[in-house]
């Protein structure tokens, strides 16, 4: 198969690159002007200058492909300029499956996220579990349930053979930038958690996800949805096996829901508003946090076969790379 995954310099979706060509597929990865190849190249990716916006670098990009791994997105819970998510996230999505079809791609896996599933009455939302834009909280998710939205129509319209992978909250190595969970690890390992706040997510081993996005185009039904995700854990539990990991004091302390949402206005208000940079406690952070982020991976695990690896040996991962790379003030 040759394959072409966008996204492939991102966390997820250089693990996505890594699995396929760890199965044999040649692997076509769309880049943009700037980006760090050198995992791609390593992998022996071949590089395809282009970007999300530009329709004729993606036709480009695709034209001989049997398959289409569509990761990339705009993963940010502040922007000075909240439209370039929608530009990514929904125009972006929207041409690379016109380039698809263009290209009669015979299958497209597009990464979505478990941020656009409604909350559920039972604490663990599943694939059907409904959902609306009102009840997306901040751009993020607002620009990646329109992209999905937009996805599933153009399966139901125009016969796009795209299956939807939902990837929940997915830790390991290699989270470079990092993604905001990732974010959660190191202000942690840095001393900057003194507190945790009443909420919870699903964590995921990266290296499944990546996984999963392969079991999505051998076996996945097309405009059907797959969560991929693993164990529901609350934060100060995840914050305490990290604690463990690193031989660290775990946080003890926990703070009510409105003293975070009143740290978060005042941070997002003076960070971003006033001096233009990207505040250390996004309002739309401590919102999304307002609930648990419970999921089920029920149908991946039956329907594709997704694997439910460890997620502490994924987490120590975790620790390990961030110490090793950087990230992680006083490590070697």
């Amino acid at each position: 198969m040759r394959a072409l995954v966008t996204g492939a310099t991102g966390f997820v979706g250089v693990h996505v690159a890594a699995e396929l060509c760890r199965r044999g597929h040649e692997v076509r990865a769309l880049v943009r002007a700037g980006s760090h190849t050198e995992d791609l190249i390593r992998l022996g990716a071949t590089l395809c200058p282009g970007d999300l916006r530009d329709r004729a670098s993606l036709d480009a990009a695709m034209r001989g492909c049997d398959a289409l791994f569509h990761v990339a997105a705009d993963y940010r819970l502040w922007a000075k300029r909240p439209q370039e998510l929608y530009d990514t996230n929904v125009t972006g999505t929207t041409n690379v499956m016109q380039a698809a079809l263009g290209a009669d791609v015979a299958k497209v896996v597009y990464t979505s996220t478990v941020g656009v599933l409604g909350p559920d009455p039972s604490g663990v939302a599943d694939e059907e579990t409904p959902s609306s834009i009102s009840q997306m909280s901040g751009h993020y998710k607002r620009s990646k349930f329109l992209a999905e939205e937009r996805v599933r129509e153009m399966c139901r319209a125009q016969g796009l053979p795209a299956t939807i992978v939902m990837p929940s909250t997915p830790v390991g190595e290699g989270d470079t930038k990092p993604t905001p969970t990732g974010r959660i690890i190191t202000d942690f390992l840095n001393g900057r958690t003194p507190a945790t706040v009443r909420t919870g997510l699903n964590i995921v081993d990266v290296r499944d996800v990546a996984e999963g996005h392969v079991l999505a185009w051998e076996r996945g039904v097309v405009g059907r949805r797959y969560i991929l995700g693993n164990r529901d854990m609350g934060l100060r539990e995840l914050l305490g096996t990290v604690a463990c990991i690193a031989g660290r004091p775990a946080p003890t302390a926990e703070i009510p829901y409105w003293v975070a949402r009143c740290a978060g206005l005042i941070d997002t208000w003076v960070s971003g508003s006033l001096l233009g940079r990207e505040p250390r406690i996004a309002v739309d952070a401590v919102r999304m946090a307002a609930r648990c982020m419970y999921f089920s991976p029920r149908r991946a695990v039956d329907e594709l076969g997704l694997p439910q690896s460890n997620v502490e040996a994924a987490l120590a991962r975790s620790v390990d790379w961030f110490q090793r790379h950087g990230y992680v003030q006083g490590a070697r």
